[in-house]
C-alpha cells in the first residue's frame, strides 16, 4: 500500500470510543444560514464551516458535509467544500462526504479518484455511493478505498417514504441482495469491514421483514433519521441491535440550528451523544 494510513472502520470505531456515536451533518440550506446571520453564499458557506468547525472538530466521531449544498454555488462552493474537507484532516476529524454517487465503468471510476485518491483535493475519510447500477458497478470505489485506507458506505435501506417501492421490491428484495453483496465484501475483516451501509432509523422492522441480517453484513452503518426526521436514540438502539457499537448516527439540523454560537452547538451536541451513548451502548 502507497499510503501508511489504518483501515477506515478502524479509525471510525476508534474515534467512535473516543467521542461516541454522533456524527455532525453540515447541510447549510439557505434557512439554515440566515437564522447564523448568514448570507446564501460561498462567503456565507465559508463562515458557516468555520463556526460548525469551531464548535466540534476534535470533539465528535465524524462530520458528513452535503456536497448539493456547497455544489449549488458553483466552483466557489466546491472551493469551500474543499477547504472544509482539508480542514477536518488537519484538525483529525473524520470525514464522511455525502455525495451518493454511483455510475458506470470509467465514470465510477474517475468518481473514486475524485473523491477517494491519496492527493485529490476533494478527498474525503468516506463517502456515500448508490448501487442501483448493480453493486458491482461500485468496484472501482470500493477497491480505491481499500487500497487507501478509505470508507465507503453504501445505500441499502434509506428512510424516505419513496424508498420501499424500490429498495423492498423483488424476491429476494434489491435491499436485501445489496446487503447480500456489501456481506461478501466484508467476509473476514476484523473487526469490521470498509464496506458500510447507510440504513435509516427510521425503518423500523423492515430489515427482519425483509430477511437482512445487517449483523452478519460485517459493516458500520450510517443511520440519519434521528432528529428532524422523527427518530430518536431509543429508535437507533431497537432497529439496530446487536450492532451498537458499528452505528455511526448523522444529525444536522438538530445541533446546528443552536448556532451561531459554539457554545450552544457544543452543549446540544454533548447532549445528543450522551443520549446515544446511553441508549446504544450500555
Amino acid at each position: 500500500m502507497a499510503h501508511d494510513r489504518p483501515r477506515f472502520s478502524a479509525r471510525l470505531l476508534t474515534a467512535m470510543e473516543a467521542h461516541g456515536p454522533l456524527c455532525v451533518g453540515i447541510d447549510p440550506h439557505p434557512g439554515l444560514l440566515a437564522s447564523w446571520g448568514l448570507p446564501d453564499s460561498a462567503d456565507g458557506l465559508s463562515r458557516f464551516c468555520d463556526g460548525v468547525l469551531e464548535a466540534v472538530a476534535g470533539r465528535v466521531a465524524a462530520v458528513k458535509p452535503q456536497s448539493a449544498f456547497f455544489e449549488r454555488h458553483g466552483a466557489a462552493g466546491v472551493a469551500a467544500l474543499e477547504q472544509l474537507l482539508a480542514d477536518l484532516r488537519s484538525a483529525g476529524t473524520l470525514s464522511v462526504l455525502d455525495v451518493k454517487r454511483g455510475d458506470v465503468g470509467s465514470t465510477m471510476a474517475a468518481y473514486a479518484e475524485a473523491y477517494l485518491a491519496d492527493g485529490a483535493p476533494l478527498a474525503a475519510d468516506a463517502i456515500t455511493v448508490t448501487p442501483y447500477l448493480g453493486t458491482g458497478a461500485l468496484a472501482p470505489a470500493l477497491d480505491t478505498a481499500a487500497a487507501t485506507g478509505r470508507g465507503v458506505f453504501v445505500l441499502a435501506l434509506t428512510s424516505n417514504p419513496e424508498a420501499p417501492a424500490v429498495q423492498h421490491a423483488g424476491e429476494p428484495s434489491v435491499a436485501r441482495t445489496v446487503v447480500a453483496d456489501v456481506t461478501r465484501r466484508n467476509a473476514g475483516a476484523e473487526p469490521v469491514g470498509d464496506v458500510g451501509m447507510v440504513v435509516g432509523a427510521t425503518v423500523g422492522e423492515a430489515p427482519q421483514r425483509l430477511g437482512i441480517d445487517l449483523v452478519a453484513a460485517n459493516g458500520l452503518v450510517l443511520a440519519p433519521g434521528v432528529g428532524a426526521q422523527g427518530a430518536t436514540a431509543q429508535d437507533v438502539a431497537a432497529t439496530f441491535a446487536g450492532l451498537h457499537r458499528r452505528v455511526l448516527v448523522p444529525v444536522s439540523r438538530g445541533i446546528l440550528s443552536a448556532g451561531p454560537g459554539p457554545e450552544q452547538i457544543r452543549a446540544t451536541a454533548d447532549r445528543l451523544s450522551s443520549e446515544l451513548v446511553s441508549q446504544l451502548w450500555t
